[in-house]
């Protein structure tokens, strides 16, 4: 029997019939559900909200501005960003902590009926914080919440929430970060976004740089690239459809401690560090890239995201969409205007739309 060099393309590969049945490890029948709801919270010219603060951390922004940090005014807060008029032309999707997902406006109005009835997309923070890494002597973190997780994506999916967030926390140092945190935090990211397209939600995965630190921005780029390449090399063992999901990654810029300073590399050197990363390490089948803001100011997310859309030298084009999931670099001007009075909720909201309306054009590359 001479070996046939030329085997039947049929039996070549059975399982290799679409990119929707080989890419995922299950054939979810939420396939073409999340390849959509991805593509719409891709769409150039809009990004999504970051209003999924915890009660700690929402704590600490009224506590900014004197607001009591209860129920009634983490509701009438998160009214008003959601009822903001226009608001829709420049935002996807917002993603919201679990009170929020299940509360409604004053008039009785659920958010999650009022979201869909303006086109954004509803979404979760699904994961329960960060927690020392066990067995880790220099302070690394992962984060926790997987026990039960397609238990509660199933309940929000039912609540009408349609993609999901997961942050993991790296920290860059002298050998930081560790091979031990960044294989976990990999690993576990992988895991929810799996267990998230089983279930309908299209995962944002989060792998946070922080900034923290006095390394410049090569160091920054370096451990960018390392982490995005382990965080993809895990989502393929998990299966994960590349097409379904959105990457939330930090930018590329120099530690906040740096001799260079968190403003002292130009915008165009964060921008062409940040795209180089991603060319290296996101596949093109991701959609969008929705960056997260990090602490960098409300002017400097605007400019950065703007310069990248500008494109390079070149002139060569980014295979996905660069666009924003911003928390404090959306919402700080407004609750600065807000400070949880009734009679400054239009004020709080043309600041919200203003800056979002600058991000939504930094996302075209039109500022």
């Amino acid at each position: 029997g001479a070996h046939d060099p030329t085997p039947p393309l049929a039996t070549a590969n059975p399982h290799r019939t679409t990119y929707r049945t080989t890419m995922a490890c299950f054939k979810s029948t939420y396939a073409d559900e999340l390849v959509a709801t991805a593509a719409a919270m891709s769409v150039p010219g809009k990004g999504v909200l970051a209003a999924d603060e915890s009660t700690g951390t929402i704590g600490k922004r009224f506590d900014g501005i004197g607001v009591e940090n209860v129920e009634e005014n983490r509701r009438a807060y998160r009214e008003l960003l959601f009822t903001t008029d226009g608001f829709e032309k420049y935002c996807s999707g917002v993603i919201m902590f679990e009170e929020t997902l299940f509360q409604s406006c004053k008039d009785g109005t659920a958010f999650v009926d009022l979201l869909k009835s303006k086109g954004i997309i509803p979404g979760i923070k699904v994961d329960k914080g960060v927690v020392p890494l066990p067995g880790n002597t220099r302070g690394e973190t992962t984060t926790s919440g997987l026990d039960g997780l397609g238990e509660r994506c199933a309940k929000y999916y039912a609540q009408g929430a349609r993609f999901a967030k997961w942050r993991a926390v790296l920290t860059i140092g002298d050998a930081l970060p560790s091979a031990q945190c960044l294989d976990d935090n990999a690993r576990c990211l992988a895991r929810y976004a799996a267990i998230c397209q089983q279930n309908g939600l299209v995962p944002i995965v989060e792998p946070e740089i922080l900034t923290d630190g006095a390394h410049g921005i090569d160091k920054c780029a370096e451990v960018t690239e390392r982490v995005l390449s382990c965080v993809f090399a895990h989502l393929m063992t998990h299966g994960v459809m590349l097409e379904g999901m959105i990457l939330k990654p930090n930018m590329v810029t120099p530690g906040s401690q740096s001799s260079q300073g968190g403003s002292s590399a130009s915008r165009e050197e964060v921008a062409a560090a940040t795209v180089t990363a991603l060319r290296r390490t996101c596949p093109a089948a991701v959609p969008g890239v929705l960056f997260l803001s990090g602490g960098q100011s409300e002017e400097d997310a605007t400019a950065h995201l703007d310069a990248m859309n500008k494109g390079d030298q070149q002139g060569r084009k980014n295979p996905w969409t660069l666009s924003f999931s911003y928390g404090r670099a959306l919402q700080t001007s407004c609750l600065k205007a807000w400070l949880g009075k009734e009679s400054n909720v239009a004020a709080a909201q043309a600041a919200l739309l203003r800056v979002s309306e600058a991000n939504s054009k930094a996302s075209l590359g039109q500022c």
